[in-house]
């Protein structure tokens, strides 16, 4: 049942509705009245020797890139003020005087690996410090007076919703089931949110080019806003989205017990998954588009619809169809891998012209998860190598991290903010970690899978894995990729160290 409605009194004298429906599962965040964190922030200067060290004979240049990317992040740390109402120290997202949420969420899939130096997840605190009591959280939050920048039923308002992917990926390398029991009431109310206010009378979600945080892809019909409008359209990213966001939050509830309160996150899953793939995807062209407000497909291949592999939608006999698209010269394998929107549409920009075919880091690094947990971790290997090796040579060249890049030239995209970090520290920190050297953390099971793929010698020291540990990984030169790698590796703590190759697996236990 909704509250009544009730009057509230101000200095005017003017009767103002109280609009609002409670969410009880707010009442659960202790984020609301946490005390104000006072504590100095970290110089990088003298937290650059327990921040992981890695090395990788011949690539010296990308090891140089891996420390500026650094650098720039410790120079975006800010204090929580009186004025704004934040309660934690935070990483600032690097691009205006706003907090925004899936900046941060894709920023801290890099910073954890600096948690040693600085608590890089309580950037997601100040966020759900400012949840309002039916669960909804601002896309955006002004830095210096703690405001939304939108009022929430603004159609640009709220999104992409991956807080849960950002909170399972550091339960995933840390272990703290403690974070994970806190954050997750907010999150289900944050995502009983969403459904309530930005679904269509079938159960799809909608956004908007802000919303979705794609700003100026053509997906709309043109008599709407590329930018502010729903168009009455269903969002394929978004509805992607949300099933991950589902199941994730699934996976959390038996992890800290709490499994019968969301039974209606199943049906949403069943029923929006059968959606997707019953009207969305394009058997003939096989990928997934918007859907328009007629029952048409947009036809507008978007690098949007590969949320679908995390969210694990795509059918299996639809798989090999749908990942080729992706090794297609003409469409997103262009010189510099994955433009945000595929080639041979009439919109694309080849100097990237923002979300116009822009090679975005943290679209490239959802894309990598998504082909690593599809098993295509070759595929993956290769695209991150391309990527890092384009984001390099502009480094190289300029002396910095872009917001974006050029999909056909080695070069800043256009119209792309220098000194992006920003989510541009995914790539040379997160993407080199990850896929080009190929370590997989899994805390919860003490376990790191390292698929080896490099030739060349290659490693990291002082490389964390839960809140204590820390290991020490080297791989020497190889000659082929059928041949065993040769490892050296130690840990400060009891686990399982997965070594793959080409054909070859081996276990090794550790720190007993």
């Amino acid at each position: 049942m909704s509250e009544p409605l009730t009057f509230i009194s101000n200095p005017r004298h003017i009767e103002v509705y109280e609009m609002y429906v409670s969410n009880p599962l707010v009442q659960e965040n202790s984020f609301l009245n946490v005390e104000r964190e006072d504590k100095e922030l970290p110089v990088f200067d003298q937290v650059k020797t327990i921040l992981p060290q890695p090395f990788w004979n011949g690539q010296d240049e990308a090891i140089q890139c891996y420390w500026k990317a650094w650098e720039l992040a410790f120079g975006n740390l800010r204090k929580p003020t009186p004025e704004n109402g934040f309660v934690s120290n935070f990483i600032d997202t690097a691009f205006n005087d706003c907090l925004f949420m899936w900046d941060s969420s894709f920023i801290l899939l890099f910073a954890r690996y600096g948690s040693r130096a600085f608590n890089f997840q309580r950037t997601l605190d100040n966020l759900y410090a400012k949840q309002h009591k039916d669960g909804f959280i601002c896309r955006e939050i002004d830095e210096r007076a703690g405001l939304d920048r939108y009022h929430r039923f603004d159609p640009s308002s709220t999104g992409p919703n991956i807080l849960p992917m950002a909170e399972w990926e550091y339960y995933l390398n840390f272990g703290d089931k403690e974070r994970l029991s806190k954050v997750f009431p907010i999150l289900v109310a944050y995502h009983r949110w969403l459904r309530e206010y930005r679904t269509w009378p079938d159960g799809t979600y909608w956004s908007s080019g802000w919303g979705c945080g794609m700003d100026n892809q053509p997906r709309l019909e043109r008599i709407y806003d590329e930018r502010w409008s729903h168009g009455h359209m269903v969002w394929t990213d978004t509805c992607f989205q949300q099933i991950l966001s589902a199941k994730l939050l699934l996976q959390m509830s038996w992890e800290v017990g709490r499994t019968e309160e969301i039974p209606d996150f199943e049906d949403e899953i069943n029923s929006l998954s059968s959606y997707m793939n019953r009207h969305l995807w394009d058997e003939n062209t096989a990928f997934y588009y918007d859907r328009w407000k007629d029952g048409r497909l947009n036809y507008v291949k978007s690098i949007g619809a590969y949320w679908s592999l995390l969210a694990d939608v795509v059918p299996s006999n639809s798989m090999e169809r749908f990942i080729g698209h992706l090794t297609n010269e003409k469409e997103f394998n262009r010189p510099h891998p994955i433009p945000t929107l595929s080639a041979d549409d009439p919109g694309y920009h080849e100097g990237g012209d923002y979300w116009r075919g822009g090679v975005w880091a943290p679209t490239n690094y959802m894309v990598l998860k998504g082909l690593q947990k599809s098993d295509y971790n070759a595929l993956a290997h290769n695209i991150a190598v391309r990527h890092l090796e384009h984001v390099v040579k502009v480094f190289l060249e300029s002396g910095t991290l872009w917001e974006n890049y050029a999909p056909e030239l080695v070069s800043r995209g256009f119209h792309s903010k220098g000194d992006f970090v920003g989510w541009t520290g995914l790539s040379p920190i997160a993407v080199l970690f990850e896929f080009v050297f190929g370590l997989k953390p899994d805390v919860p099971n003490a376990k790191l899978v390292w698929d080896v793929r490099l030739l060349q010698a290659h490693g990291v020291s002082q490389y964390p894995f839960g809140i204590d540990g820390i290991m020490e990984l080297r791989c020497e030169e190889r000659e082929c990729l059928n041949q065993k790698p040769v490892i050296t590796a130690s840990s400060t703590i009891p686990l399982t160290l997965v070594v793959k190759w080409e054909n070859g697996e081996e276990y090794v236990e550790l720190g007993k």
